[in-house]
């Protein structure tokens, strides 16, 4: 008890007199003093007393799908930060291959009491997986957001890319360069961000049913696009729109495993512009999310919800922006 008390305190930045009051209820706390000792409980991983069980924290979930993806530390890093600049503590939850799943952290954090939750890159985005914890959060009345497109029967607020205008840029780029054969690495068939850039991409493109064949779908890993670019270069694209960064490295690597040069055979864009896209070989041309505004985005909406100002059902969509490196260049022949 006494080590729990010196820690606490410790944490909060207050006497080990004044968790002491705190946790037993008593008086003389100021509400600023009592909310950031119960935090710290929190934080710390302590239980709370029981008739302080039912009071959540000023603690959010960061619930993310991995570490590895460059643009994905980006967004804890402003989430994180906004967060805390608004006087809460942020929670990161981020997923591993047989390790804690999504539906095991949404069951964590309801355990601290949270008082709200942030998505990125979950299950939500996916039609055929499952989003039986999410509902859990509405049942609860927990402010959630999600960060880009999910399937819309959730009725989580959102903060996501206008996918189809990345696809309007990318696309729009390739043809100046003379690209007619333009194709696209997709994530799975029910992720909605990839649906939406393929809907866009027929209507850039005018395709039917016979452009099938310059659409492949793959997980989002390096692995699965080489795979799936492989098969779209032996048809003879010249041209291919991934669906992020890491899709575009394994692009560009199972072009030179073909025996083909990018830029000067193939030319590939990719999606996020996350760290270190200028230091590849060739620098990545690639559409930019706004991954800036939007994890502030986010924040602003939960803590709205947060403090009962109300929930705006609305997607926010934001533009983003071409980068234009060296991963891209005119089709061969020009």
């Amino acid at each position: 008890m006494t080590k729990r008390l010196t820690e606490v305190a410790k944490k909060a930045g207050v006497s080990e007199a004044t968790v002491s009051r705190v946790l037993n209820g008593r008086d003389g706390v100021s509400e600023a003093t009592r909310t950031a000792v119960l935090t710290a409980l929190d934080v710390l991983g302590y239980e709370r007393p029981t008739k302080l069980r039912g009071e959540r924290a000023r603690l959010v979930g960061l619930v993310l799908p991995e570490l590895q993806n460059p643009i994905f530390p980006a967004l804890a890093e402003v989430v994180t930060g906004t967060l805390a600049q608004r006087g809460y503590t942020p929670a990161l939850c981020a997923r591993t291959i047989g390790g804690v799943s999504e539906m095991d952290y949404v069951e964590m954090l309801l355990d601290h009491q949270v008082s709200g939750v942030i998505f990125a890159g979950g299950s939500y985005a996916l039609a055929d997986a499952k989003h039986d914890h999410y509902r859990r959060l509405t049942d609860r009345g927990l402010p959630v957001v999600l960060v880009n497109a999910g399937v819309d029967e959730l009725g989580f607020p959102r903060v996501s890319t206008d996918d189809a205008v990345a696809v309007e840029q990318a696309y729009g780029h390739l043809r100046s360069l003379g690209h007619e054969r333009i194709g696209m690495v997709l994530g799975p068939e029910g992720h909605v961000p990839s649906r939406r850039k393929l809907d866009a991409m027929i209507r850039a493109a005018g395709w039917d049913e016979g452009d099938a064949e310059c659409v492949e779908r793959s997980s989002f890993s390096m692995e699965g696009a080489r795979v799936a670019a492989t098969k779209l270069v032996e048809r003879g694209v010249t041209g291919i729109i991934c669906a992020s960064d890491v899709l575009a490295l394994g692009t560009i690597r199972a072009a030179r495993r073909l025996g083909r040069s990018v830029p000067a055979d193939v030319s590939v864009v990719g999606f996020d512009d996350s760290a270190f896209m200028t230091c590849t070989d060739p620098p990545l041309t690639t559409v930019r999310q706004p991954i800036e505004t939007m994890g502030q985005a986010a924040v602003d909406l939960l803590v709205t919800q947060i403090e009962g100002a109300g929930v705006l059902h609305d997607e926010l969509l934001f533009e983003p922006e071409l980068v234009v490196r060296g991963s891209t260049a005119p089709a061969p022949g020009r």
